[in-house]
């Protein structure tokens, strides 16, 4: 059952990610996710898909961020895949802070850094997003059905 979970949370990123690459359209910024909390506020469970399903979520972060501050009027899919993969997944209370964690120091990482858009925050993006797909397919083939 956890399998199959992990592979629509994965097909889901996958999906989404290869029809907005590259796609870049004006929208202000939105709310910073809602739930903060530190990545090593609680132990994660030993689940072996944890460790790339934080990547996965720490890449959702960098690009809810960087997409909003580029102005896409998709920009919020992003944290709406991330509450979807915490939805799929039903981890416990250690995982879910451990992923939400991973979130939000994504998000953090490129908010310390980028003020406006830049070409380089459009090309962080691309690769984030080209990143985001090879774990989510690799999730999905390891850990899924």
């Amino acid at each position: 059952m956890r399998r199959m979970m992990i592979a629509a949370t994965a097909a889901l990123v996958v999906s989404f990610a290869g029809s907005v690459a590259g796609d870049h359209r004006a929208l202000a910024q939105e709310s910073a996710p809602a739930e903060t909390a530190p990545e090593a506020a609680a132990p994660r469970g030993e689940a072996a898909f944890l460790k790339p399903l934080g990547r996965l979520a720490s890449i959702l972060g960098s690009i809810h961020f960087l997409r909003t501050l580029c102005g896409d009027t998709d920009a919020a899919i992003w944290r709406q895949k991330m509450e979807e993969l915490l939805a799929e997944q039903a981890p416990g209370e250690a995982d879910r802070r451990y992923l939400i964690g991973s979130f939000n120091s994504g998000y953090r990482a490129f908010e310390s850094t980028y003020r406006e858009c830049t070409p380089a925050a459009r090309v962080a993006v691309n690769r984030y997003q080209g990143e985001g797909v090879t774990l989510a397919r690799e999730i999905s083939a390891r850990y899924g059905n």
